[in-house]
């Protein structure tokens, strides 16, 4: 696939957003991502959207309050690092707002799958809870929530994932993606919407003369984790939770587990950013619901000292060891089976959608393998791993323009035969079926895909920043565009394109490429570094002449000494 770089639209002229203060590199990021005023850039706390205007929180307060002291209160999570933040928020929360007794469960995923299902139920019975709260689960677990209401027990679903048809019978629940809601922003990780309700809860039991303590503000390093982790766009109001987080974790005011596992990841808390939890912290806490249990994870989490979160944080480094290893061989397998869709030959599989199973392959590691996959190919991918002897699980990740829940939805609407069960995002989602109808499924998702795709953006389009004169590439200019964040999903860090010299180019590690780059006819020269930029085996060859590279600029501290490094993440022919 020949790759071509697109550049987004430098937003509206006008007066300048920072009143003249912002770095002018990043004033024209922000107008490119709709920012018009400095208002805009606001993360304050003051512009929250206000708990109330959450439609059930009231109720779900009111459902809480009946637990308090008399119940059981038993939280059951999903198993990635949003439910583990969401799971050990909801606990510390409760606890400390005098809750009488307040535990735990996160099923293991291979037994048990996801949601709230009945032989969850079964298993949650056995600590007796007179109150069930799913966190980050439980709006697709009709037959979960009816076997709880069975059993006496009463259940407060909070969840973010998008509905089916029919929603459970819980006693309450709170989902922003409800169908007619009017809550300013759809876009909340489970742990935003678990933070919502614990921030009404303190607000109710302060107004009874009963502070909460700790406050809600008090558990916005777990929101920012969960939120970065669960790559939900940052819109306004995710902007806010996650940049007063990364504040209280940078000022040393966060838990101990988030601050044992920024120590075994080399990343300094005093000058923590989003990417930091993306790629530091979130992939090792992840990694416990991908190989083992969530429950180390959270455990970790809810460690009140360093003594106790370390060699948990150094179990969760170890598993998450193992997960790169597992996901290392079963991306080689992914790789190999579908070179053949990047051939421009006549014999070349032209699929928009792409499926992928392997009988190998570990259940915890397909969503990683498929989102590999997805970046190499640009198209939505689904791969899939066995579940039992009659069924495969599927992690399915998806691209820009394609929403790919509402893609399982329509297949599950033109074919109700194909899918046993699923749920998810507009990027990401999971699904069961029958390993018979895997071929017939593949079809019907690459047809679906093709549909959505009719008329579409072409996926070999990658969008940029623009170019940066010479002399705005520089340390001045990476350290404002750090500071310049949060950035993430819907509001992505900044990056460029331009032409260069490859002065010298060497291989570390088989798959990093070490570069020095020049701006041509500029005098100006560049340290550059190109990330797991080589399959296993490849050679390095640059393009012949100048190449348009795509990069980021990056503050690369060493010894205590700062310096500039451009990040490349595409090496590409000089467009004719």
């Amino acid at each position: 696939m020949r790759l071509r770089v697109v550049r987004r639209a430098p937003g509206a002229s006008g007066a300048p957003i920072g009143g003249g203060d912002l770095h002018p590199v990043l004033e024209r990021v922000y107008a490119a991502r709709g920012v018009r005023s400095a208002a805009d850039l606001d993360t304050s706390l003051a512009r929250l959207l206000p708990v109330g205007t959450l439609e059930g929180i009231p109720a779900a307060v009111d459902l809480l309050l009946q637990h308090r002291t008399p119940g059981r209160v038993l939280i059951i999570g999903d198993f990635d690092a949003d439910g583990a933040t969401s799971s050990a928020l909801m606990v510390r929360a409760l606890r400390s707002f005098g809750f009488a007794a307040v535990d735990f469960l996160v099923p293991n995923r291979f037994q048990f799958g996801y949601g709230l299902t009945p032989g969850i139920v079964s298993l949650a019975a056995a600590r007796a809870p007179t109150l069930i709260v799913t966190v980050d689960n439980g709006i697709s677990s009709n037959a979960g929530v009816a076997a709880a209401r069975a059993r006496g027990i009463d259940v407060l679903i909070t969840d973010h994932h998008l509905p089916g048809a029919l929603l459970p019978d819980a006693n309450v629940i709170v989902n922003p993606n409800l169908g007619g809601s009017r809550f300013g922003s759809r876009a909340l990780a489970g742990v935003g919407v678990a933070f919502y309700v614990m921030a009404a809860l303190a607000r109710r039991l302060e107004e009874a003369g009963l502070p909460a303590t700790p406050g809600a503000a008090q558990l916005l390093d777990l929101v920012a984790l969960g939120t970065i982790a669960d790559v939900v766009p940052l819109d306004a109001n995710n902007r806010v939770l996650v940049a007063q987080g990364l504040k209280r974790i940078r000022a040393g005011r966060c838990v101990a587990g988030i601050r044992a596992l920024l120590a075994i990841a080399g990343r300094p808390a005093h000058d923590l950013t989003a990417s930091d939890l993306a790629f530091g912290v979130a992939p090792r806490l992840n990694a416990a619901g991908r190989i083992d249990d969530m429950t180390i994870g959270i455990q970790c989490l809810l460690a009140d000292d360093l003594a106790t979160a370390e060699p948990l944080a150094a179990r969760l480094d170890e598993l998450n060891r193992e997960r790169r290893s597992i996901e290392a061989r079963m991306q080689q397998v992914a790789l190999g089976a579908v070179r053949c869709l990047a051939d421009p030959g006549p014999g070349a599989l032209h699929r928009s959608g792409v499926c992928l199973f392997d009988e190998s392959w570990h259940q915890g590691v397909v969503g990683l393998v498929a989102s590999r996959v997805k970046d190499r190919l640009r198209r939505p991918v689904i791969a899939f791993a066995i579940a039992d002897r009659a069924s495969l699980r599927g992690s399915a990740r998806s691209v820009a323009g394609i929403h790919i829940r509402d893609v399982l939805d329509s297949i599950a609407t033109r074919h109700p035969d194909l899918i046993e069960r699923f749920g998810g995002h507009a990027m990401a989602a999971g699904l069961s079926l029958e390993r018979a109808k895997l071929d017939p499924f593949a079809r019907a998702f690459d047809e679906e895909v093709a549909r959505w795709t009719a008329g579409a953006p072409a996926a070999d389009t990658i969008e940029t920043d623009g170019e940066l004169a010479p002399a705005e590439i520089a340390l001045d200019t990476a350290q404002a565009l750090r500071a310049g964040g949060p950035w993430g999903q819907a509001f992505p860090e900044p990056c460029f394109d331009g032409l260069f010299s490859i002065r010298s180019a060497r291989v570390i590690a088989e798959r990093h490429v070490k570069m020095w780059v020049e701006v041509p006819a500029s005098g100006r020269a560049f340290d550059a570094i190109a990330f797991n930029h080589l399959e296993e085996g490849a050679q390095f060859v640059p393009p012949a002449g100048v190449a348009q590279l795509v990069y980021r600029l990056e503050v690369n501290e060493y010894q205590g000494e700062r310096r500039l490094q451009l990040l490349i993440e595409h090496v590409l022919p000089a467009a004719r």
